[in-house]
């Protein structure tokens, strides 16, 4: 028995040790492939040839995000050409260097992650900006896809948050006309007003306002400002532009650990922060008119041009060729046709359902100034001014019926309600909160959240 035991032991530390000779070789073998790809972009042109044998040699479907993302960076059409031909032949489709149309193949089946591909990620972006290399961190489990995170073409806060940025009294604004399109927030009575022609160019502010302090997010790509309170749980997290892109979505980045955050959910979905219960609370937005805002808001501030930074702040000037359009800049999985691309939709996801995302078109609601909603036995109202503004509140038990495009709101039984920023108040002193809400381009919107209902 002595001996069966000594040979069953040895038994053991020979496999034992035959599978740690075998995963370092995987790892050295999975090193090696990481090493290839970033050789393709920086390395010398006997050590390109080499990298691209060893790729096709040792080709997998996990290899194709590593591909398509030397792709969008080299400026080599050789190894751009090499590389199409590897993944037509072992991918057994002919979509040449057409990389939005691999990306939407590759996003609408199951992820394939390389051992390494977190790893490629961060060495790969470094090369542009040192900083990005800590957004790759897997330490918390990532909540999304991470071949779907694409870099959007600027550095970390290479379109620059307005920090703390410097306000004028509405009668101090004359460089704005009374049909600019503002972005309105009022936090504890502290109205301000955002004009679009200067947010578009920064895409976020952070600010203290009503004595809360907020960031303000613009993707202009998907056309939505979401207004976020950056205090949770006691730590104030200071947030900025990533660089990068989830679904046509912003991504942000918080100073403290580098983790990523969606602009949708308000929450860290890479990095150390990701999967910890972070979920910044948010407030309603209304996208309208400056000439509306001011009259409705006298007290009101707003930007100064006076940013500190240069740029064409005219009408219309940021984002010009995007806007007029209908075709995004970058690909999403799915497009759904049910509405154009970039036709406007207002959207509500309440935080105690954030399974029932609701999208309502902004023409639907032009024509019916009075819509009323539900969203999981929550009950809603969304009043539609004339100059297309939108704002949703929690209706309860109470059906209105009319409204004058200002501030009175009739219900069903004849009671007047009067309309402000933060609810709306019955003659009896009865009050009925604001829902956070905000308008979006369908696509963007349908991106994040496919599962949304849509109203048109």
């Amino acid at each position: 028995m002595p001996a069966i035991r000594s040979l069953a032991v040895a038994f053991g530390i020979f496999l034992l040790l035959a599978a740690t000779a075998a995963h370092l070789r995987a790892e050295t073998t999975d090193r090696a492939v990481t090493r290839a790809f970033l050789t393709l972009l920086v390395g010398e042109e006997g050590d390109k040839a080499r990298a691209w044998e060893l790729i096709e040699a040792q080709w997998e479907p996990s290899f194709l995000p590593m591909a398509l993302e030397t792709i969008r960076l080299t400026r080599s059409l050789e190894v751009s050409d090499v590389l199409v031909g590897i993944m037509e032949r072992k991918a057994g489709a002919g979509l040449g260097h057409d990389v939005q149309a691999w990306q939407r193949r590759m996003w609408n089946a199951p992820e394939a992650r390389h051992p390494r591909y977190a790893a490629f990620k961060s060495a790969l972006y470094s090369l542009i900006d040192p900083r990005f290399s800590a957004y790759f961190d897997t330490a918390g489990k990532p909540l999304i896809r991470l071949d779907e995170i694409v870099w959007g073409g600027v550095r970390q806060d290479g379109i620059p948050p307005l920090r703390n940025p410097a306000m004028l009294a509405a009668e101090d604004a004359d460089y704005l006309e009374d049909d600019h399109v503002v972005f309105g927030i009022s936090v504890n009575g502290d109205a301000r007003a955002y004009p679009k022609r200067i947010l578009a160019w920064h895409e976020m502010f952070v600010d203290t306002v009503g004595g809360v302090p907020v960031a303000g997010v613009y993707c202009t790509l998907c056309g939505t400002v979401i207004l976020y309170r950056t205090e949770h749980d006691g730590v104030l997290h200071e947030l900025g532009t990533s660089g990068f892109l989830y679904r046509s979505n912003k991504l942000m980045y918080d100073r403290a650990t580098q983790s990523l955050w969606s602009t949708m959910l308000g929450a860290p979905v890479v990095g150390p922060l990701a999967g910890k219960g972070v979920v910044l609370e948010s407030g309603p937005v209304v996208t309208t008119t400056w000439g509306e805002w001011r009259r409705r808001h006298p007290g009101t501030r707003v930007l100064s041009l006076d940013t500190g930074h240069r740029r064409d702040y005219a009408e219309g000037a940021a984002y010009r060729d995007y806007f007029v359009t209908d075709e995004p800049m970058f690909t999403v999985p799915v497009l759904d046709t049910r509405l154009k691309n970039k036709d406007e939709v207002f959207t509500v996801r309440l935080a105690r359902h954030p399974d029932a995302p609701l999208a309502i078109s902004a023409a639907f609601l032009a024509a019916n100034p009075v819509h009323r909603d539900a969203i999981e036995g929550t009950a809603l109202v969304v009043l539609t001014d004339p100059s297309g503004a939108n704002r949703a509140y929690a209706s309860e038990d109470v059906t209105f019926a009319r409204y004058d495009g200002d501030r009175s709101v009739e219900d069903a039984s004849g009671t007047i309600w009067t309309m402000d920023e933060h609810a709306l108040t019955a003659e009896d002193g009865r009050a009925l909160r604001r829902v956070p809400a905000q308008r979006a381009f369908w696509f963007g919107w349908h991106a994040a959240f496919p599962n949304t209902r849509l109203v048109r």
